[in-house]
């Protein structure tokens, strides 16, 4: 008997600002395979978040993997066979992906779609895979098979079967799409939730930071563990809580290993990543947490800008990184190590 969980991001961090006379209603939708909340506060406006929540839409619309019709669709279709003509967007997500792969060894690796095919987690059909059906799917990951021809704006991937799966980094793109038309219309504040990609940008009325809660992993309810006030920036978290099911008493998440075929087992229950480009953040939290608190402690050490938050299962609290602001511990389960 299994037990399917689908927790999805909105709910790994909490945005806890106080409600304020300048706001007015944000605009939620799902959008993105998750719930999507913009808040203008005092300059929100119908034109404006109907632009907002169409870029989303037009976003999805290129690069989900789980839609037919799309240009990331369309690609995974042609694999072994022929480029396929490249959106804007595609090249730009695609493009920073195989970047991160590179830096990474593949622990963030764009080609990982046969995998998440394989587990279906997140889906009414997740469950754990033959040992042959991992096998097979595991010798089609290879970033190093997927090529971009900047000239003609194509792009290839070279084995048959093959599939791109940007769910590790689309939505921080999508973020900064959002900033980016904040930017242009002149917007002093917002806060930006694209089901766990959080984005406070500007900040509070008042001059104040914004005040982020990152979630207690080992709860269902959502409560905070701690809280750090930002400003300016993106703060993405991936733990072994957000998408996930049982089977046999044993916990299934969405983080897979590339090199195993399973979903990555090491000592940590969540990776929080702190800085300054919301596509940089989302990759690097999936990315630090596959590789594991000492590597993903020296990728983050040298990126300037950018912290990192490692909650491990012993339950203590780490950091990394030039940009980890001040840590309120909310609750005594939890130690954190300075």
């Amino acid at each position: 008997m299994r037990n399917i969980s689908r927790f999805t991001g909105f709910i790994i961090l909490l945005a806890l600002f106080s409600s304020c006379a300048e706001a007015k209603a944000p605009r939620t939708a799902f959008v993105m395979g998750t719930v999507c909340t913009v808040n203008l506060f005092d300059r929100g406006s119908d034109a404006l978040y109907d632009e907002i929540f169409a870029r989303l839409a037009s976003i999805e619309a290129t690069l989900s993997a789980n839609r037919e019709g799309t240009n990331l669709a369309a690609i995974n279709a042609a694999a072994g066979l022929h480029p396929v003509q490249a959106e804007p967007d595609t090249l730009i997500v695609l493009g920073e992906a195989l970047s991160f792969a590179q830096r990474t060894d593949g622990a963030l690796d764009p080609a990982i779609g046969p995998l998440v095919k394989a587990w279906n987690i997140g889906t009414d059909y997740a469950a754990v895979p033959t040992p042959e059906e991992l096998e097979s799917a595991r010798n089609l990951v290879d970033w190093h098979s997927v090529i971009i021809d900047r000239v003609n704006g194509t792009v290839f991937l070279a084995q048959p079967g093959m599939k791109l799966d940007l769910g590790a980094i689309a939505k921080g793109y999508a973020a900064d799409e959002i900033v980016r038309i904040l930017q242009e219309r002149k917007i002093p504040r917002a806060i930006i939730d694209l089901g766990g990609n959080i984005i406070a940008y500007g900040k509070k009325a008042g001059g104040k930071d914004w005040i982020i809660g990152v979630r207690d992993p080992e709860t269902s309810t959502g409560e905070p563990v701690i809280s750090i006030p930002v400003r300016d920036a993106s703060v993405v978290t991936s733990g072994i809580y957000e998408r996930f099911f049982e089977a046999d008493g044993k916990r299934y998440h969405h983080i897979l290993d590339r090199r195993t075929g399973y979903p990555v087992d090491n000592d940590l229950l969540s990776v929080t990543i702190i800085t300054r480009v919301s596509m940089r953040a989302d990759a690097l939290s999936t990315s630090v947490f596959a590789l594991g608190p000492e590597k993903g402690k020296a990728l983050v050490e040298g990126l300037p800008g950018t912290g990192a938050i490692f909650i491990f299962k012993d339950r203590h609290i780490e950091t990394a990184g030039d940009a980890v602001p001040p840590i309120t511990l909310l609750t005594d389960r939890f130690t954190l190590t300075r």
